[in-house]
């Protein structure tokens, strides 16, 4: 480990990387401070003899003292004390536990503070498993400014939030997901750091490459040796230390170095071979060619959820103008060939190409999805489907997520028809929390709905607690029809589906009219799966098959027929 402190029989060695500075002092909270000792290359070490809980700072001069950028822990918040950890002390129960193949992954994503924190998403895991979902995959928890966030401002990439519990507490969440079966996965943010608590550019502005941006901040310089490291330790760290079973890159197109990428999945391959690890890219570049054995497993299919989203609500601003013009065409190109666009220029993007070919990956290289955390969250008012959408066709749409091929994906609330908003919420203060309010306002200013000045006063301030409890998950008043449904058309894919996906491929989609799509695949095992859904407002003819499971009369509005051939 080349950053951080590290706890080995008895003694603690410190590390860090500030190149900006001549001297640093270690100081550990009711003992003197130690002076540093400083390399060519701006490495900074020391050791003391201190045990796990022994809470230390770094004091870059009289008027700033930072905490580890590699904390483990943190005492008192971003700003406050790192904690020394030793990450041998947990002692795990389900030692027997190897994973999960990911052909057999349903995945719930969840926000862990809004749950109330690991302890009470441990409390939740057997109703999900219950259900029939085998994985969880959370939304970013390492240390973020104040006391909620959606985790995606951390800037303390190693240290659990103190707010959703202790590394102990994170570590037992996972140990009580292992015992059920489930896997757990955890989403990882890679291509910047949050406004409130980097002190990185204090001591090591080499860290950020100063002429490239992202649309959050400074991009991190992963060609630099001493920021790779930081990186990919940090993606062992998670995987070893708290056993997670895969991570979720967040905005990888923002990092834009494929080799960086490419070098993080070989040595994390390398390094774990006693179990399957799930390496899932965000990437809105459509990058087919990261979708390889040797690199990833899967991207999330923006394109899936786009399309669908056009069809179920007839939304065809911002991003979903790439979608509006023929949706079904769109969606049968989708199942037939992962990506949408594979090449060609995008409305939302200038007209600028946008993706790769992707028909030659197998249906579970994408994670397809109806909601997440970005496609509600990022509304103005945080509506879910089942707002906005008719639920017949929902219902429909619904099934061809979870019998289909590719790997599905559900934000938490889907399976009980939750109607609460999931909104966009932080907990700064002062002049960011200024920021952060009138610059979400300002960004839907070009929304029709939200043109007038009066009209954006409604959207919510990030900052307020009540925007917080408000996004918590509560069960719509028809919960327990839609966990009957879940629960119904899980248990078909686990029965079905997943011992035949090893080996699928796409034999063919196809529109069938203005919002109704037919499609094919033959499965590992040679018998041939058929989805016929319509999501239009006319009625069409559906193919004849063998019925796995059906809703509506077969060509309606809102139907759909899912069969199976041998």
């Amino acid at each position: 480990m080349t950053w951080g402190a590290r706890y080995a029989d008895g003694r603690t060695e410190f590390r860090l990387w500030a190149p900006d500075r001549d001297t640093v002092m270690l100081e550990l909270d009711g003992d003197d401070a130690i002076a540093m000792t400083r390399d060519g290359e701006g490495w900074f070490s020391a050791e003391a003899d201190v045990a796990p809980g022994t809470r230390y700072r770094f004091r870059l001069d009289a008027d700033l003292a930072v905490p580890d950028p590699a904390s483990r822990a943190q005492s008192g918040g971003v700003h406050g004390w790192s904690v020394v950890v030793d990450p041998e002390a947990y002692r795990w129960r389900s030692d027997g536990w190897r994973g999960r193949p990911w052909e057999e992954l349903v995945i719930q994503e969840l926000h862990v503070g809004t749950l109330g924190g690991f302890a009470s998403v441990a409390d939740a895991l057997p109703g999900l498993a219950d259900l029939g979902i085998t994985a969880i995959e959370l939304m970013p928890v390492n240390a973020f400014g104040g006391t909620r966030n959606w985790g995606y401002d951390g800037v303390l990439p190693y240290a659990p939030a103190e707010s959703y519990g202790t590394p102990k507490d994170l570590k037992a969440m996972v140990d009580r997901a292992h015992d059920l079966g489930l896997a757990v996965l955890l989403d990882v943010v890679y291509n910047h750091f949050g406004p409130d608590g980097n002190y990185l550019g204090a001591y090591a502005s080499d860290f950020f490459d100063g002429e490239v941006d992202t649309p959050w901040g400074g991009a991190v310089a992963v060609e630099r040796e001493p920021v790779r490291r930081f990186f990919v330790d940090n993606a062992l760290m998670w995987l070893r230390d708290y056993r997670f079973d895969g991570l979720r890159f967040d905005a990888v197109h923002a990092i834009a170095d494929d080799a960086f990428l490419d070098a993080m999945a070989a040595e994390i391959r390398a390094a774990i071979t006693d179990r399957p690890v799930h390496l899932v890219l965000e990437n809105e570049g459509n990058d087919a060619d990261r979708l390889a054995p040797a690199h990833y497993d899967a991207q999330w299919n923006d394109d899936f959820h786009n399309v669908l989203h056009v069809l179920l609500t007839g939304e065809t601003s911002a991003y979903y103008a790439d979608f509006a013009d023929r949706p079904a065409e769109r969606l049968a190109r989708c199942l037939g060939e992962g990506f949408i666009y594979q090449g060609e220029g995008s409305p939302n993007h200038d007209g600028k190409p946008r993706g790769k070919p992707s028909a030659h990956l197998p249906p579970t290289a994408f994670v397809a999805f109806l909601q997440n955390h970005d496609q509600i969250g990022n509304r103005a008012l945080g509506e879910r489907l089942t707002v906005i959408a008719d639920l017949q066709k929902l219902r429909a749409a619904t099934a061809l997520l979870l019998l289909g091929p590719q790997i599905p994906l559900l934000f938490m609330g889907d399976e009980t028809g939750s109607r609460s908003p999931f909104l966009f919420f932080t907990d700064f203060h002062d002049d960011l929390a200024d920021a952060v309010r009138e610059g979400r306002r300002k960004e839907f200013a070009k929304f029709a709905a939200f043109a007038d000045p009066e009209a954006r006063e409604a959207i919510p301030d990030p900052n307020a607690l009540a925007t917080f409890e408000r996004s918590r998950a509560e069960a719509g008043p028809d919960g327990d029809e839609w966990r009957a449904l879940y629960r119904e058309l899980l248990a078909i894919r686990h029965r079905e589906i997943v011992p035949r996906l090893r080996g699928a491929v796409a034999i063919g989609a196809d529109a069938i009219g203005s919002g109704a799509v037919v499609a094919r695949w033959r499965m590992g095992d040679g018998a041939v799966l058929t989805i016929a859904l319509n999501l239009g407002d006319e009625n069409v003819t559906f193919p004849e098959t063998d019925i796995l499971f059906a809703n509506g009369d077969a060509g309606a509005p809102g139907s759909v027929r899912v069969g199976l051939d041998q």
